[in-house]
């Protein structure tokens, strides 16, 4: 009497997945496509420009660029490029910085959920009055500790130092887009 297949040879014929070739294969092929992409993503966006000092690099994205042909024009120009005032100037802490911005306006440029005008956020509002302190520091200490009432805190928001010196670092609000502040205008408002 012939005997029957048990059931784990019966089941091995069944369970057969092709050859043991196919799933390197579609691996490779998959990562080859990932990094492909990601390269040209990387080439496409200029991405090292992002790791340079060039204002330029700001540029890339054309929502920035009323902000650099205001810098060109504002008074800091000459002293000054966006990495001084926008990024802590610690080399972790900048290049920290740098990758999370980079990845929050890249998320909010490609689903086209960013303000316009552009808003700087409280984490950079608060880097820009460090660096501004630090930079002019011989000369505001004893007037920030004036203001303030207390020591290099300086980040009350009502008297950061943007608050008095808005177009040193861009120019006049002209051409960033938004309503202006009536108290910006040089017209009387109508009461």
């Amino acid at each position: 009497m012939a005997q029957l297949p048990t059931d784990s040879k019966r089941n091995s014929k069944h369970r057969r997945r092709g050859p043991p070739i196919v799933w390197p294969v579609v691996l490779a092929v998959a990562t080859g496509l990932l990094a492909g992409m990601g390269a040209y993503t990387f080439r496409y966006a200029e991405g090292l420009s992002y790791l340079s000092r060039d204002p330029k690099a700001c540029v890339n994205c054309h929502i920035m660029q009323s902000q650099y042909d205001g810098w060109q024009k504002a008074s800091h120009h000459t002293v000054a490029v966006c990495v001084d005032c926008h990024l802590p100037h610690a080399f972790i802490a900048k290049y920290y910085a740098k990758a999370e911005n980079g990845f929050r306006h890249g998320k909010k440029f490609t689903t086209q959920t960013f303000d316009e005008p552009i808003v700087v956020q409280a984490e950079g509002l608060r880097i820009l009055q460090e660096n501004c302190i630090g930079c002019h520091e011989p000369m505001v200490d004893q007037m920030v500790d004036q203001m303030h009432g207390h020591a290099n805190d300086g980040l009350d928001d009502t008297m950061s130092c943007v608050h008095c010196h808005a177009t040193v670092g861009h120019g006049e609000r002209a051409g960033l887009g938004g309503p202006m502040d009536p108290l910006e205008s040089s017209e009387p408002t109508p009461l």
